[in-house]
């Protein structure tokens, strides 16, 4: 199971991958990152990233219906479930930002305290593929072991 730096180095290697972030949604601190960011500065671009996050996660029109903070809306999530060993499935699996050149995927991690960190990834979009981004994304949030 890998930790933060070298899912960060696997989301680099992301077709089109400028810059990768661990970002805690609540207090918009980067807790890893590598590469690039937008205006040259990872940590304004995470605190960017977070206000963005946070937003979303906290309206319940983005939520599934019957979404229970502290459960995953089918009950408890099995141990080899996205979220099983934690038990608590953040609200919004992704949020996907285009713009004429890029692309930002951010893509929420199940974890096994009250989930406020997401995985963020810019990607270039003439080389990017964001259909295999956020599969990647999906498979990196499961695996990585935060603490």
């Amino acid at each position: 199971m890998p930790g933060i730096d070298e899912c960060l180095l696997e989301a680099m290697r992301l077709p089109g991958a400028r810059g990768a972030a661990l970002v805690d949604w609540t207090s918009g601190l980067a807790l890893g990152a590598v590469g690039e960011f937008p205006g040259g500065d990872h940590e304004a671009a995470a605190a960017e990233a977070a206000e963005v996050a946070r937003l979303t996660a906290e309206q319940r029109a983005f939520t599934p219906d019957g979404y229970d903070r502290h459960q995953s809306p089918g009950g408890p999530a099995g141990p080899d479930e996205p979220g099983g060993a934690a038990g608590v499935d953040p609200p919004v699996e992704d949020l996907i930002i285009s713009n004429r050149d890029s692309y930002h995927v951010l893509r929420f991690v199940p974890t096994s305290f009250d989930s406020s960190v997401f995985l963020h990834v810019w990607l270039g979009r003439p080389d990017g593929n964001l259909a295999l981004a956020r599969i990647r994304l999906g498979e990196m949030a499961g695996r990585l072991v935060l603490g």
